[in-house]
């Protein structure tokens, strides 16, 4: 249990807590509101022209040719024959309830 001397502190520390968070959205707001003025960016000259490079014609030299050893025979018992699968008869498929149809009714006429 709380003692006598921690209640008033705990108070006064959430009042302390909520004080600030009452501070710092008000000043948040005030500086939303004083949104600085834009200052306009300096034009710039235009850009120089690139002059165009002569692109280097390379020749690559010829690829090595690979070769792989010769794929090794594999000799592999006949597979085993497997038993018929049996054969599986499924209950009849039951029919689906019909869905009632609804109509509105007539809306009766206005007897004068």
């Amino acid at each position: 249990m709380a003692s006598r001397t921690s209640v008033p502190s705990l108070a006064l520390l959430l009042a302390l807590l909520l004080s600030c968070a009452v501070m710092m959205s008000s000043a948040a707001r005030k500086l939303e509101e004083e949104a600085a003025p834009k200052e306009e960016e300096p034009e710039l000259p235009p850009h120089l022209p690139v002059p165009e490079l002569p692109v280097p014609e390379h020749e690559l030299p010829p690829l090595p040719k690979v070769e792989l050893p010769p794929f090794p025979e594999v000799h592999l018992p006949p597979k085993p024959e497997l038993p018929p699968f049996p054969k599986v008869e499924l209950p009849p498929k039951p029919e689906m309830p019909s869905i009632p149809e609804f109509h509105f009714p007539q809306p009766e006429a206005a007897k004068p």
